[in-house]
């Protein structure tokens, strides 16, 4: 049958949009994927011990925007899930982001006193300070700690997951790391939090699931897009709806002005015959060994087997043409990339029924909910068309 709109990626932002143009306009729409499963990034499964299992590592939904979470919750039940992170430094697992509990656990009881009441005194209970700003501090012990968390905690984990000097780390990526005044030990301080009940997979397939939904598995889009000056060819011919492309934005154009660069990562899952592997979820490892965390899934939704099933992360460079590499996960925002990226979507803005969505076609990272509310926007200003 015909198709009023065409979607490249199946995906968290295009299943969304799949839903919103097929349930509210009636549209029919058809989902081109390259990979042969739904949900992008996202797809989880359960392996041979029952555990669901996120295939391209853990994906942890949080947010404060109440209307995503209401869009989400019509497609899944929730499982109650507030993430909690330990770090391993100097032979300890402390938690993370570093607060009032990890600052007890690092340092002697009397000189831990005194750093808490100089940080509460000057910032207040419960502030969440960035550690680009502690570091700006004249006071000798706020300074002295501001640099221990920096070398103990993120210098090691972030040139390891970026694949670069601490020089060459932008401010940008430094002013993300918080120290939190509180003894709150969740990774996340959302208001709601949670794990879809029957896995991401499960409300993905609820996302897709209208009659007027057609989700092709295993096509490459760019194999039956073209672009033609200031047009889009589908299958040879003029396709007169709208084309939402999730993909990569510089693919579409066969990389003629260059490439952009990404971040990638290798996944090594293990099973092991015990019940459990560590005493939360996700364990950082900023200062030891080539992979940067490891997480165990059963401690994210539990599940009833005497085993357990852990991925440790090993951060890589991207590299299209290698099996093993050519999954971009983040937008290396270097200036060059930045300017490179405002190319092609300068030359995308000159052909009217093309739209770029989502973390690859934007270059820019987002996290779950904030892919959904990309998504969201994006039909509310495309509905009419």
């Amino acid at each position: 049958m015909p198709f009023d709109i065409i979607i490249v990626g199946a995906g968290l932002s295009g299943l969304v949009l799949a839903e919103r143009f097929s349930s509210v306009l009636q549209k029919r729409v058809l989902v081109l994927e390259k990979r042969d499963h739904i949900g992008g990034n996202c797809f989880d499964y359960r392996d041979g011990n029952g555990i669901l299992v996120h295939k391209y590592g853990p994906h942890l939904f949080h947010t404060s925007n109440q209307a995503v979470w209401e869009y989400l919750s019509k497609f899944t039940k929730w499982h109650q899930y507030e993430h909690k992170v330990l770090s391993s430094v100097d032979d300890k697992l402390v938690p993370l982001p570093f607060n009032l509990n990890t600052l007890y656990d690092l340092y002697d009881l009397r000189e831990a006193e005194e750093i808490e009441g100089l940080l509460l005194n000057k910032y207040g209970y419960g502030a969440r300070v960035s550690i680009l700003q502690l570091r700006r501090e004249s006071q000798p012990l706020l300074k002295e700690l501001a640099e221990f968390i920096f070398n103990k905690f993120f210098v090691n984990y972030t040139t390891k997951q970026w694949g670069c000097r601490v020089e060459d780390i932008s401010d940008e990526v430094i002013e993300r790391v918080p120290v939190v005044l509180s003894r709150d030990d969740r990774y996340f301080d959302d208001i709601y939090q949670g794990i879809p009940t029957n896995g991401y997979t499960a409300m993905f397939k609820a996302l897709a699931s209208s009659p007027l939904i057609t989700v092709k598995y295993g096509v490459d889009a760019l194999t039956r897009l073209r672009l033609q000056g200031n047009k889009v060819l589908f299958d040879g011919r003029k396709f007169p709806g709208l084309i939402f492309f999730t993909g990569q934005i510089d693919s579409l154009f066969d990389y003629s002005d260059g490439e952009l660069e990404y971040r990638s990562l290798q996944f090594v899952f293990e099973e092991h015959n015990k019940p459990s592997f560590q005493p939360v979820a996700t364990v950082n490892y900023p200062n030891d060994y080539d992979f940067t965390r490891i997480t165990e899934f059963k401690n994210i939704l539990p599940a009833a087997t005497s085993r357990t099933t852990i991925v440790k992360e090993f951060p890589q460079d991207y590299d299209r043409f290698d099996d093993m590499k050519n999954i971009p996960y983040y937008p290396v925002f270097t200036h060059k990339n930045k300017e490179l990226f405002e190319l092609y979507n300068r030359k995308l803005s000159n052909i009217s029924n093309i739209v770029p969505v989502g973390r690859l076609a934007q270059y820019r990272y987002f996290d779950m909910d904030d892919a959904v509310a990309n998504a969201l926007l994006t039909f509310d200003q495309f509905r009419s068309a």
